[in-house]
């Protein structure tokens, strides 16, 4: 629903957002101009059954960075959602620092001092929603959409399993969890 996306957008600060043309109370396109006249660079892919080149033209320059028909491929929208994020970090991040942890997000290497520590794909995903907005609060939510990337479902302790999960390997204060709200990385690692 627009209303819902409206207020959303005001509230949280979205790394990438999944726009769908057809919408239950108006226009993506509409709410995609809108994004854009109003100075949101936040990137946007559309996804659509709307598979005519027109419509596909008529996202692009309305502002929309990338565009996919359904019905498509988890796996390519999840490449299209990293091709799309890369372009939009500029040049390559060099590496986030958390006390005595280096993470490296270009090639998903996290080190403790000289020892590399092996993440799961699941693992690395809850970790990279919360380095990618290093001072924010990361609600669960969000971090439920960057699990469900892996196309299987996301029970309702998931993301506590995950970061109960990264808090072993990397430290008990590398994620600290802001009740009510989310979670965001730990201010000292």
């Amino acid at each position: 629903r627009l209303d819902d996306a409206t207020v959303a957008r005001e509230t949280i600060d979205y790394g990438l957002v999944l726009l769908d043309l057809r919408l239950p109370d108006g226009s993506g396109i509409g709410f995609l101009r809108q994004m854009r006249t109003e100075g949101d660079t936040t990137p946007v892919i559309i996804l659509t059954a709307h598979d005519q080149i027109s419509d596909r033209i008529e996202g692009l320059n309305s502002g929309a960075d990338d565009y996919l028909v359904k019905p498509f491929n988890l796996d390519e929208l999840s490449a299209r959602i990293l091709a799309v994020s890369r372009r939009y970090a500029g040049a390559p991040q060099t590496i986030v620092t958390i006390g005595t942890l280096s993470i490296r997000p270009a090639d998903r290497a996290v080190r403790n001092g000289t020892q590399e520590i092996a993440l799961s794909s699941r693992e690395w995903a809850v970790l990279d929603s919360l380095i990618s907005r290093p001072s924010a609060i990361v609600s669960k939510s969000q971090i439920e959409e960057a699990l469900y990337a892996f196309g299987s479902e996301v029970e309702s302790n998931t993301v506590e399993v995950y970061v109960s999960r990264l808090r072993k390997k990397l430290g008990k204060d590398i994620v600290e969890t802001v009740r009510g709200i989310g979670y965001r990385l730990g201010r000292d690692g």
